[in-house]
């Protein structure tokens, strides 16, 4: 039976409406700095982000009886607010039918390799209660009539923990966070770009006192950067992934991320390495994960080349119209490349075949109103003609439509009512889309509290460096809600967080002043825009999904002239508000020096190709074939069984990259917890470390 949904539920999930900021409290103090009279707010925690992961930190925190501000370049702006695809994913234990083992769970999450266990274990358990709280702030995560969270598979996932709001899941946890956080009285200052973390002491000494920021409605002849100080005992990183990286990402516009401004603070990095590559629409227009529905209702897929000329040219790919069908389907939880499911005429080929496209000048779409073309010589497309897993699912959804358009109506209206929004309208017209950047699964290196190496600074959501080689589609999301409570119960028993910072730290402020000072050189450094457009060339073309040896080499090379110009000459720019931007264009660079040092080093270190990444060479012991034959390009080599065991760091140390490897934390699946043994370490606290502190 098919229930027609009316079109106000279908707006109200679409149309995410977050609430409207309240006036920020005036500054009441400043400090004097060489020719920058600079604003100053104190807190006992500065949380570095507005996204899901750094609101329920604060949230948290606050509940707690912390003193906790928030600070985001552009409140609602980022990536949790902004991104999503049809059905947008939480991965969460499963609460329906049998329940669920949180060490089966954790054993899928942390399954693809160089994942400490105790932070998938962590990630596991806690899910219950994200979820949880979530559904008690007004999530309106879907529920059968008994009560059960309604569920599905999703990639890398084969028993189904899968859960959705629909295309805009994040946003919604963004929303419901977000009210909490005003309710709760919680500052936020928008508008406010960290470009420095300041630091008092050395070696074991070090603690953090506080954040430099640039906020361009603070300018003036007594302020002429805009800087405003944040005076704190701890600081959150929760501001993402590195999404201007890459030219090719479906990462909102202005995602930078923190990892430039981390290194520079001496934190360690950790699986920058490691990333996620997809199809979605460009970021030109409305970028978007083509996941999902999208692509298991089999919408045709071609090409055009700069004549018009259509080209179907996954029939050169797959041997028969059955394999190409159903491996389109599966790009729906399989989205993310993987060198490996190039192999054996998997799903992986859709990738590489659409890249290759790309590489020859032509626009890639997709059509839903419109089957597939056969391959040659084939039959035609037929719903009957499917692998099992495939046709089994269609006739569980109830998607036996005669063309696509109808099958994504049924299965998913929501997936067309977004692009809508966007005045764009896959009902009518054909997609254009393309493999782009999504996520990146490395970061700030932390423990299983959030903390980072230097004390005081912590990291959650895509900030933290916590997710491995490969990750469950919605982990993620759940990974920044457990962590963000978790970072919060730490600042709360430590009671570092309980009082505003009282000392002055104007040396400290002093000190990342004139590291500012010594970038943004608006007359004779490089070119800002120069600068941009190297290092996501640089990114996309050589640091891709598909990489070689000579190339990552020649890039590092390459990036490490970048950097050493930089510091040189500084970055120029041209319109006063441009200098934030050049100092987050200044991190980028650094943060891509970083991803190639650590990628070559695994490569030069004999690592093979898996999650984002195929390692092509000639001496590769993988081939891809192709309906057409063999395809020699794309030789790789296949991963080995003692990298998936250790994780690469980074550390930036006098402006050389320091590269190092550690072992995966371990975690005992026999040990058991006893109560009255094990109730002490909770009530004194014992459990939160605070010795290590």
């Amino acid at each position: 039976m098919t229930i027609e949904v009316p079109q106000h539920i279908l707006d109200d999930l679409t149309d995410v409406e977050m609430p409207r900021l309240p006036p920020e409290a005036p500054f009441t103090e400043a400090i004097e700095v060489g020719k920058h009279q600079i604003p100053v707010h104190r807190s006992g925690c500065i949380v570095v982000g507005s996204g899901a992961a750094g609101l329920r930190a604060a949230v948290e925190l606050k509940r707690r009886g912390g003193d906790v501000a928030i600070i985001s370049q552009s409140a609602w702006g980022g990536t949790s607010a902004c991104s999503g695809s049809d059905k947008q994913t939480l991965h969460t234990a499963n609460t329906a039918d049998q329940g669920d083992d949180f060490k089966d769970m954790a054993r899928a999450i942390r399954a693809g390799g160089a994942m400490d266990e105790d932070t998938a274990y962590i990630e596991a358990v806690g899910s219950i209660r994200a979820m949880a709280s979530l559904q008690y702030l007004g999530l309106p995560l879907p529920q059968d009539p008994l009560g059960g969270t309604l569920r599905y598979q999703t990639d890398h996932d084969e028993v189904g923990r899968a859960t959705s709001c629909g295309p805009r899941t994040s946003r919604l946890m963004v929303q419901v966070l977000a009210r909490e956080a005003l309710r709760l009285d919680i500052p936020l200052f928008n508008q406010t770009t960290a470009v420095r973390l300041s630091t008092s002491g050395d070696g074991a000494d070090r603690r953090v006192t506080g954040v430099l920021t640039i906020r361009p409605k603070m300018r003036s002849d007594e302020n002429p950067l805009g800087l405003v100080a944040f005076l704190t005992n701890s600081v959150v990183l929760a501001a993402g992934g590195p999404g201007e990286l890459y030219r090719d990402s479906v990462f909102p516009n202005g995602c930078f991320g923190s990892l430039g401004m981390a290194l520079e603070a001496g934190l360690d990095l950790v699986n920058i390495t490691e990333s996620q590559f997809g199809i979605g629409t460009r970021r030109q227009g409305f970028p978007w994960n083509l996941s999902g529905t999208y692509v298991q209702v089999i919408p045709h897929i071609y090409s055009v080349d700069t004549e018009g000329t259509e080209h179907h040219f996954l029939a050169d790919y797959y041997r028969t119209t059955q394999e190409m069908a159903s491996n389109i389907f599966r790009k729906g939880y399989q989205w993310p490349f993987h060198a490996s499911r190039m192999l054996d005429f998997g799903s992986s080929l859709v990738d590489l075949a659409i890249f290759r496209e790309g590489q020859k000048g032509r626009r890639v779409f997709m059509d839903f109103n419109r089957n597939l073309l056969p391959v040659p010589n084939d039959l035609d497309f037929s719903l009957d003609r499917l692998d099992d897993d495939v046709s089994q699912y269609l006739r569980n959804a109830g998607a036996t439509h005669d063309l696509p358009i109808d099958r994504l109506r049924h299965m998913n209206p929501l997936a067309i009512e977004l692009y809508r929004r966007y005045k764009v309208d896959i009902a009518a017209e054909p997609l254009e889309f393309a493999v782009n950047n999504q996520h990146m699964n490395g970061g700030v290196s932390v423990d299983t509290w959030g903390r980072t190496n230097v004390p005081g600074i912590y990291a959650v959501g895509e900030a933290a460096g916590t997710h491995g080689v490969t990750r469950p589609g919605g982990s993620a999301l759940n990974a920044g809600q457990v962590f963000g409570t978790r970072v919060a119960e730490h600042l709360g028993a430590s009671g570092k967080a309980r009082d505003a910072m009282q000392s002055a730290a104007e040396d400290e402020i002093g000190s990342a002043v004139a590291q500012i000072e010594a970038v943004l050189r608006p007359q004779d450094g490089v070119d800002l825009k120069s600068v941009r457009d190297e290092v996501q060339a640089r990114m996309s073309d050589k640091a891709g999904i598909l990489c070689t040896p000579a190339e990552v080499s020649q890039a590092l090379a390459d990036a490490t002239v970048l950097n050493k110009s930089i510091r040189e000459r500084g970055i120029a720019y041209g319109r006063p508000s441009e200098a934030g931007r050049a100092l987050q264009w200044q991190q980028m660079a650094l943060s891509s020096e970083a991803v190639l040092a650590a990628l070559h080093h695994y490569i030069e270190n004999g690592g093979g190709s898996r999650g984002a990444r195929a390692i092509c060479e000639p001496a590769g012991d993988a081939l891809p074939e192709a309906r057409t034959g063999p395809l020699p390009d794309y030789r790789f080599r296949s991963e080995t069984e003692e990298d998936k065991s250790q994780q690469i760091l980074v550390r930036l140390e006098q402006d050389q990259l320091q590269i190092s490897k550690r072992q995966n934390r371990q975690f005992d699946e026999t040990e058991k917890s006893f109560f009255e043994r094990d109730w002490p370490a909770w009530l004194t606290g014992s459990i939160y470390e605070l010795e290590n502190s």
